[in-house]
Formats: C-alpha cells, structure tokens, sequence
C-alpha cells in the first residue's frame, strides 16, 4: 500500500463532536459529577465505522459481577457503592467487519473513550487539535477509523477472509484499570492474533504494558496530647520510619533485579496539629512493574520489608522515654491492606507478528524503554495472540492528562497510514492460513 492517508473533513469534524462530548468517567469526576456521555460517544463513532461495512456485535453496560473479582481495585468497588449507576453510564462496544472469523485470521483494535477529568474547549487551528481526549485517546480512535477506511478501500477480501474487530470501551481512565471496560470483552473471546491498543506511542510498536500494585500500610494506635506522649502511640515517627526503610530496601528487591520495577513511596498522613500525638496515619505505595512474575515478587517482597521494618523499629525505639508503647504494640496497630494487587503485565513475543509489523513499515520501541500502563496487560496468556500499544503522539509531549492536551494532524495521519499498511500485511498473511 502506499500513500499516506489523510483525515477526511467528515472524520475531522468527527474527533470535534467527540471532543465536545464530556466523557471523563465516576472515578474522575465524583459522585456528585456529570453523567458522562459515552453512550453517545459510542454511538457517534459506530455510526461512522458502518459507513465502513462495521456492525455493532456488542453494546451494553457491564455485568455488575465483573466487580466481584480479584484485581478490582479497593476505589472502583468503593466508588461503585456510593455512585448510582456506575456501571450504567460506563458501557462498552464491540464493532465488526464482516462475519465472524476464526482468531488467527482476526485484527483487534482497542481504544477507550472515557478521559480523565479537565481540559478546555475543543478546536482544531493550524494543524492541531486542542481539547480533552485529543491525544488520549479520541485522536487515536478517529485516526483508526481513516486508517479502517483506507485498508477497505485497498485490501481485497478485508472483512470477508480477513476480519477486523474494534472494541471501544469506558474504564481506562480513574484507576479504573479496564477490570470492567476491556477485561470483560478479552474474556468474551472478542480478540484476533493481531491485538493492537490504541494509546500514544510516538508511532512506534510496544510490546508490553506495566501494571502497578497499590499499598496502604495504616497505623491503628491511640493519640496522646502533647504533654504526654508516651501515653499513646506516634504513628507519625512510625509510619515515617516505614517509609524511609521501605523506600530504602524496596526498590530492587525483585529477585533477577528486573528491570522496569518503580516503587513510589507516596502520600503519608497522620494529622495537622503540632500539639498532639497522633496514634492513626496512612501511608500510601505504589509498586510499578514490567511483568506478571516481578509484579508477584514486588508484592511479596513489600510484605516481607514491612515485616523487617516494624522489627527494626521495635528495637530501636524499646528503650525510648516517648515511644517505648509505640515500639512494643507497633505490629498490634500497624496493617497493610492492598488497595490493588495481581493485576496481570504485558511482555508480548512472536517473530511472526514482529515480521508483519516491521514489514508494514512501522518501527518498535527500544527495548529497554519504559512502557506505559493501559489495559492491553488484560490480553497477558491469551493463547495464539500477539499484542502492542501503538499509537500517535506522546503522552508527555502531548500534555495527555494536562492542561493544554493536543493532537497534531500529522501524527494522527501517520498513524492512520500505518494502520492501513498493517491491515494490509495481515490479510496478505492470513491468505495462507
């Protein structure tokens, strides 16, 4: 295939409407915030993907037992509880090129929707478009739409001997984790050899996707005043010595020293005051990780340095005049709850998928380069399929999640010829299957 291909005025006017649409999700917004509008934003992006040939296979809110689960995250059962119709406004939509084909000769594109909260007015000036979603991921998901019509104007046989598949979910965004937004489609079976996760890439193939385990270590002690401070327990020196020997010992205790691991140690909170002990805090981790196995060990190895730690402070602090209760009882008051754990990681291999896509012109990230955390980890042990995140842009360049967030039209292009150009290559290959 050659020639680049270019956003019509219908898809431009398209990502507009999808850019004027507020789709920022619960987990972002609040109980009390807008009804996000992502039935609709669906269905607009339907409504042009069937000029394409693309039926609708799929539509509807999640189950609500897909939060009965392990990986949920603590936040999304809580906001799930306390916000009416969560799962009700966060829907989900499969599309489909022709009939159903067998797995091996099937494309999947995944993009989300939702966004996260903020922006500005959307405008396209100059070549770039300006507004929430722009980079991430309404830009991404219009650009696959040009790149969809371009291969069905140029594939002989695209959706009859070759299917394509576009899942377009809510639950990205907020923490959210896709456990109800992708996870539930890839374990309807709505994947294909090829999977391709529509996040910003700089135009470049990334086999793998983090996934992050959150910790909460809470201290439980009795406060004291100030005047008295060996009376209670001081949650603030223990909690604090907890973190500084967990932020010492922590990172590189994965056995292998693998790489990509990150431990955050992150917000610490007891009280405000200045003449009070207090006895109750929060400390809160955040254990990035690069696959499934290191993500396992991190866990374990946080338990086991918690455990270490609260022994350490036990004997430094035995004999101290104002925290000799504190250090006896610190395991009596101190538990670790994990706000989000097992979340599976993305670390993708196949020579003959990295073939194909080299073939199709389109470059791979260094391996050694950090990937991003998207819910292409939920496609982890799908057997006989390939996965990456491609797509335009840059998360930080583009101001994803910032003010001023934007889409310039020449990436959007790019990636859209590139999506052509793979679609391309696959049926090609598919032919002999």
């Amino acid at each position: 295939m050659t020639g680049r291909t270019e956003l019509l005025p219908a898809e431009r006017e398209l990502l507009l409407t999808l850019l004027e649409l507020p789709t920022a999700g619960p987990l972002e917004t609040g109980t009390d915030g807008p009804r996000p509008l992502l039935w609709e934003a669906q269905g607009a992006y339907a409504e042009a993907a069937a000029r394409l040939g693309f039926t609708v296979v799929h539509r509807a809110a999640p189950d609500p037992s897909v939060l009965d689960r392990e990986g949920v995250p603590v936040t999304v059962r809580e906001a799930a509880e306390r916000t009416p119709g969560f799962l009700d406004c966060q829907p989900s939509t499969v599309l489909r090129l022709g009939p159903e084909l067998p797995r091996e000769r099937t494309v999947m594109f995944n993009v989300h929707l939702d966004t996260v909260a903020g922006g500005e007015p959307p405008r396209y000036r100059d070549g770039r478009f300006h507004g929430r979603g722009a980079i991430d991921a309404k830009g991404p998901a219009v650009a696959l739409l040009a790149g969809l019509r371009s291969a069905v104007d140029a594939v002989p046989g695209l959706g009859r001997d070759t299917g394509v598949l576009v899942q377009l979910v809510s639950g990205e965004e907020g923490g959210a984790m896709g456990v109800f937004g992708t996870r539930p489609l890839v374990e309807s079976g709505w994947t294909g050899r090829l999977n391709l996760f529509c996040e910003p890439t700089r135009g470049r193939m990334v086999p793998r996707s983090t996934a992050a385990a959150t910790a909460l270590i809470e201290a439980a002690g009795e406060d004291a005043i100030d005047d008295h401070p060996e009376a209670g327990h001081n949650a603030t020196v223990l909690l604090g010595f907890l973190a500084q020997h967990l932020a010492g010992r922590l990172p590189g205790s994965v056995p292998g020293g693998v790489s990509g691991t990150r431990v955050c140690v992150a917000g610490l909170h007891t009280g405000d005051l200045h003449n009070k002990v207090y006895g109750a805090g929060r400390l809160l981790l955040n254990l990035a990780y690069p696959t499934t196995e290191a993500g396992h060990a991190l866990t374990r190895a946080l338990e086991d340095e918690l455990d270490a730690g609260l022994a350490e402070f036990a004997h430094r602090f035995a004999d101290h005049p104002a925290l000799a209760r504190t250090a006896a009882e610190a395991r009596d008051v101190t538990a670790l709850h994990w706000l989000k754990r097992g979340l599976p990681a993305l670390d993708a291999h196949d020579p003959w998928a990295e073939r194909l896509l080299t073939d199709a012109g389109i470059p791979y990230a260094a391996p050694d380069e950090p990937a991003c955390t998207c819910d292409a980890i939920w496609m982890h042990g799908v057997p006989g399929a390939y996965t990456a995140v491609y797509g335009p842009g840059d998360l930080e360049a583009n101001h994803a999640h910032a003010a001023g967030e934007f889409a310039d039209l020449h990436d959007l292009e790019a990636f859209a010829t590139g999506v052509a150009s793979l679609l391309e290559r696959f049926a090609r290959a598919a032919s002999h299957f």
